[in-house]
């Protein structure tokens, strides 16, 4: 008989407390959010604010700190901060607080643009739109960039942005009417006639040699154009 008194007392006990943890989840999700935190991730300068993030948190047209968490949907919140043009990905989770974190990382520009209007190409090939909040230091693009030749732009601005000399001294990629590439360089003014993106690491590294043996002779300043355009050869005027 003892034995049946302490198995039913175990069991209420059991029940009590299950009782007691649904009372208490169930109160916990009916509670509005406590606040909002928005972080960045990854870049120093912003192109977008934390106050047009905060406003990207309304959810069927209330703001979430109004919301109680049973009817927070995180994931229409991920996709709507990230469809946002200078947003790469945001991930949005619930604390055991009931604070909303939310990590943004932007898209990263690589070059801009120099057209009417004028845009960032960013570092996955794709077109995006200038930031009312920031103008971000990078590569300007002088002609015409569309769709067509997107590709060999961005083609052109990765090889760049990978190699330590070039992504030094490079400031302007040039596109002409036959879609040839030219570099303007930082420190001087002679124009490095590119071509095509093909063989791009071998006209590079003739380019090398041409700089430190140009460099070592003091002539830089003395070319117009370096055309890496022939093969096994670069070809040099000067002013």
């Amino acid at each position: 008989m003892h034995k049946y008194k302490n198995i039913a007392k175990g069991v209420l006990l059991f029940t009590l407390v299950v009782f007691l943890y649904a009372f208490s989840a169930k109160r916990n999700t009916d509670l509005p959010i406590a606040k909002t935190n928005i972080e960045f991730v990854g870049e120093d300068h912003l192109l977008i604010s934390k106050n047009i993030v905060d406003k990207l948190l309304i959810q069927n047209q209330q703001a979430v700190e109004c919301m109680p968490k049973d009817i927070l949907d995180l994931n229409e919140l991920e996709s709507k901060i990230s469809s946002h043009p200078m947003i790469e990905k945001a991930e949005v989770y619930l604390t055991v607080n009931g604070e909303v974190r939310v990590e943004v990382a932007q898209r990263k520009p690589l070059a801009r643009v120099i057209s009417e209007p004028s845009f960032y190409i960013d570092s996955r090939g794709e077109m995006m739109p200038l930031s009312p909040e920031h103008s971000a230091r990078v590569i300007l693009v002088y002609g015409d960039v569309d769709a067509s030749n997107l590709e060999a732009v961005n083609e052109l601005l990765q090889y760049i942005a990978q190699d330590d000399f070039l992504k030094l001294y490079v400031t302007e990629i040039i596109v002409n009417e036959e879609q040839q590439f030219s570099l303007a360089m930082r420190t001087y003014d002679f124009e490095v006639v590119v071509g095509t993106t093909k063989d791009l690491d071998k006209k590079m590294n003739n380019f090398k040699a041409f700089y430190q043996k140009a460099k070592k002779d003091k002539l830089l300043q003395t070319y117009k154009t370096v055309n890496l355009h022939f093969d096994r050869q670069v070809v040099c005027t000067k002013f």
